[in-house]
């Protein structure tokens, strides 16, 4: 949600990416989502200087909580009721996280957006998408990135990478994908939970996957 200046949060940055999940929130499904933090805060620069891995990675869970609240005020904006809840727990402007509360909110039609990583230090949000979906009963997991799917090599720097449609998890493992780790794929694979890379820039891509469509890659048994 950083914008063109690739850092903080730019309101019309929420928006657009709101837009995109409240168009398939229009299709009645329900969805939880996780974000990340790369817009406020990256742990490994904290790393590069010094910093200890504890510490730098609950920052990354407090900024993703901000990034939490600003996509839930974005969504209310355009008339979709939503939940924050959070692993670390701050009452005064969130829930926090409890499952069968998460269920609920879904069940009534609201959005529910999980802050806070998974709540421990040396997890990613990968990993933590991972384990709210697995606890949640979802039906597939959307890595909603800047790429198209999972590449052979980094498509930036390597323009004939081929792309791939379908990948095993255990290809996915091996490859060592850098799309998303390997704790958060081998707990969809031990969870038999697909997962589904795009872009969530391209036009109706989040809505051609939520309809069964093929876009991105397919990750799964």
């Amino acid at each position: 949600m950083s914008g063109t200046e690739g850092f903080g949060i730019d309101p019309h940055q929420a928006d657009l990416m709101a837009g995109k999940i409240a168009t398939i929130h229009a299709l009645e499904v329900e969805i939880g989502v996780v974000v990340g933090a790369g817009n406020i805060w990256r742990g490994g620069d904290g790393l590069a200087h010094g910093m200890d891995r504890a510490t730098a990675d609950h920052m990354g869970m407090l900024a993703t909580i901000m990034n939490a609240l600003a996509l839930a005020d974005a969504l209310e904006r355009q008339g979709v009721t939503t939940r924050v809840q959070t692993a670390l727990e701050m009452r005064a402007v969130a829930e926090p996280y409890i499952r069968l509360r998460a269920m609920r909110h879904l069940a009534k039609g609201r959005i529910v957006i999980f802050g806070g990583g998974t709540g421990n230090p040396y997890f990613t949000t990968d990993t933590a998408a991972a384990l709210r979906a697995t606890e949640i009963g979802a039906e597939v997991l959307i890595k909603a990135t800047k790429v198209d799917g999972v590449y052979s090599d980094d498509p930036e720097t390597t323009p004939d990478a081929k792309r791939f449609e379908r990948l095993s998890y255990l290809d996915a493992l091996n490859m060592r994908v850098g799309v998303m780790d390997s704790t958060a794929i081998t707990l969809c694979m031990d969870n038999d939970l697909p997962i589904i890379v795009l872009n969530m820039f391209a036009d109706n891509a989040l809505r051609s996957a939520v309809l069964g469509e093929a876009v991105g890659t397919l990750i799964s048994y």
